[in-house]
């Protein structure tokens, strides 16, 4: 008993300490401010908020992702990340309404490393952009950082009950957070995080438990239901997870209770279909229909859907352009790892759960018209599966630790997967143009190269180019450090324990 309370306190250290340093590594770095995806979903929030409709008219000048309909303007996204934000907006408002912002602008007016990471031509540091930059990363910490922080406890979690040893359970979530495009944007306010959250949550719950309450499946309904309407192509997933759900039940003997899951996700459907109706005049009128841009693809096949093609394939794995091995090499290792997983013969319903989430979005991606996704780091459309498609990494390292050509393999696609990852994520003050056809080279390189760092912490604490990011590795190795004292401490406890019991 002694033996399983100790491991249960030294896994809740490990998760809790993980999580802060995913939390600083996601926020340190402000989402970008001249995003036209990002903006798309902040002027539904202001709109809301500031003057009670969904129309963005007085907005619509700083995004081209937007819908016109009849003489007004609307966001063309999926609504699901623009719903939590206006809430989160709302009570931000209050605080926004006070004289304490006229300091802080006050403030950045004079910060020269600030004003350096400013567009020469642009307007300069006016109120509304200052309040719709905090809007934007307070909203961004609730919708975007914090759940993938939490992701990444869950995937430590569940890489654990796959059979991981501790520091390869570690190794995973690091790999997935830190060395992915899931680290840029774990910062940003796009909807591909969140669902990925809410998806990852639900295949969580429904591998880890038998039996399943009404209410638990509910509220898991709700769940899938809030992944589609945050954004879309992630109904594929809910396929398989609510099939997957109805095995789980239907094994048990329970599956009419599958009509609990149904209902949570349908409430959500309703929602969102009266929003579409309100709006899009029909119901399943998605924004896209009224989008002035991109009309022809939008119309290609289905909503820009065609059949994988050999371009679309090769650009969303290995070209410069927007290849996720390019990226992200280290993600190799989950090719043998699938291989390794089904051989040991454990939890091979999840193992096909896994294997299709990531096949069927490479398949999604790989027949889209617009495969590359604008403005990107990375194939973002993969991102809802990437936590998915990570896990199997857990069978390569345990299972060839102890090779020599794995530990030195490994550590140059886990650095190599460092240097690109993060040498986008950090560079310059927007995401890299589809204009460029290798953006690490292109782009990256000639950023750091002119000290054009993403705006941060640092940068308001005076640090400009690349010191900025000093604070950052301060605050990381403090915690760190911290990390290692409790765990050393927890120990010590442990082996007085041991030397007070009896004989």
């Amino acid at each position: 008993m002694e033996v399983k309370n100790n491991r249960f306190a030294s896994e809740r250290l490990t998760e809790i300490m993980l999580f802060l340093i995913l939390v600083v590594c996601f926020a340190y770095t402000f989402p970008r401010w001249a995003d036209p995806n990002q903006n798309s979903r902040l002027d539904m929030v202001f709109a809301v908020v500031e003057e009670g409709s969904f129309r963005i008219d007085n907005y619509v000048a700083n995004t081209v992702d937007y819908a016109k309909v009849g003489d007004h303007y609307y966001s063309d996204k999926a609504p699901g990340t623009a719903f939590i934000g206006i809430p989160v907006y709302a009570g931000l408002r209050i605080f926004l309404d006070l004289p304490v912002i006229d300091p802080l602008m006050d403030r950045l007016s004079n910060n020269s490393a600030f004003q350096s990471t400013l567009n020469t031509e642009g307007t300069g540091i006016l109120e509304q952009k200052v309040r719709f930059a905090i809007a934007q990363i307070v909203i961004t910490f609730v919708v975007a950082v914090i759940p993938t922080a939490f992701l990444g406890v869950l995937l430590f979690r569940i890489s654990r009950k796959l059979g991981a040893v501790q520091w390869v359970a570690l190794a995973v979530v690091l790999i997935y957070a830190l060395l992915t495009p899931a680290f840029a944007y774990a910062g940003a306010l796009y909807g591909h995080q969140l669902s990925a959250f809410l998806l990852f949550l639900v295949f969580y719950v429904l591998f880890d438990n038998e039996q399943f309450p009404g209410w638990k499946l509910f509220l898991l309904g709700l769940a899938l239901g809030f992944a589609v309407v945050t954004e879309y192509p992630v109904a594929l997933i809910v396929v398989t997870l609510y099939i997957y759900a109805f095995y789980k039940l239907y094994r048990n003997g329970n599956w009419l209770k599958v009509g609990w899951l149904t209902l949570g996700g349908g409430l959500v459907a309703a929602g969102w279909m009266a929003y579409n109706t309100y709006i899009f005049g029909g119901p399943l009128t998605l924004g896209y229909s009224y989008s002035e841009l991109w009309v022809d693809e939008h119309n290609t096949g289905f909503m820009s859907l065609t059949m994988p093609y050999w371009a679309a394939s090769w650009g969303i794995t290995f070209s410069g352009f927007r290849g996720l091995f390019y990226i992200s090499p280290v993600l190799l290792l989950v090719l043998p790892g699938f291989v390794l997983w089904w051989r040991k013969a454990v939890h091979r319903v999840a193992f096909v759960v896994v294997l299709l989430v990531s096949l069927e979005m490479f398949l999604f991606n790989a027949s889209s018209i617009m495969w590359w996704g604008g403005f990107s780091i990375g194939p973002r459309y993969l991102l809802p599966m990437l936590p998915f498609f990570t896990l199997p990494v857990a069978f390569t390292l345990q299972a060839w630790a102890d090779k020599l050509w794995l530990r030195i393999g490994g550590a140059v696609l886990a650095l190599w997967s460092l240097v690109v990852t993060w040498g986008l994520t950090l560079a310059g003050q927007a995401f890299p143009s589809d204009a460029i056809q290798n953006p690490f080279t292109e782009y990256a390189l000639v950023h750091w190269g002119a000290g054009n760092i993403a705006r941060n912490l640092g940068t308001i604490l005076g640090f400009s180019g690349a010191s900025s990011l000093v604070p950052l590795g301060l605050v990381l190795v403090t915690l760190v450090g911290i990390w290692i004292g409790l765990a050393r401490k927890q120990t010590g406890i442990k082996i007085s324990q041991q030397v007070e019991e009896p004989s």
